[in-house]
């Protein structure tokens, strides 16, 4: 198993974790997908959104791989007028990491981050551990500690 930065730094955090991999799939990188692969529900496998606010400023969220993000909801959270997306062209140079491999823990640069309020609902939950094919698994009161996250509702709500 390859030694990510996002495991390095969760050992010298001393938090406990788990390492799940599972086969990169270029053609679909959708955590859905990892999701499946790794047999774990798509509300457990959470996804690592960056976007950038009409002030400029960066912010991180992570939600559940199968919701779509409401970009009022976390403007709101943010304190923005506005957010959006990054251009995936931008993720690398400014997080170091590559689009599915975006993990919030070990960027080159802490930023603001928000996740989904339904982490709470699972002793676990896996985010990128910062490579394809590699999911970290731990306790969702331990992310939220390491990156200084805020539990917040991020997701498109759907009337059914």
């Amino acid at each position: 198993m390859t030694k990510t930065n996002v495991l390095r730094l969760l050992d010298a955090a001393g938090i406990s974790y788990t390492v799940k991999e599972y086969p990169v799939d270029e053609s679909d990188l959708s955590g859905v997908h990892a999701a499946e692969l790794l047999g774990m529900p798509s509300e457990q496998i959470f996804k690592t959104l960056v976007l950038q606010g009409a002030s400029g400023a960066y912010t991180v969220c992570c939600i559940p791989c199968a919701e779509e993000l409401d970009l009022k909801k976390i403007a709101c959270a943010a304190g923005e007028k506005s957010i959006d997306l990054i251009p995936v062209k931008e993720l690398r140079p400014l997080t170091g990491y590559i689009r599915g491999g975006c993990s919030p823990i070990g960027m080159k640069k802490q930023f603001p981050a928000f996740i989904d309020e339904t982490a709470e609902l699972f002793d676990t939950i896996g985010v990128s551990a910062g490579m394809r094919g590699m999911q970290v698994i731990l306790s969702p009161a331990d992310i939220v500690k390491f990156t200084g996250a805020a539990l917040a509702d991020l997701t498109v709500t759907t009337n059914a």
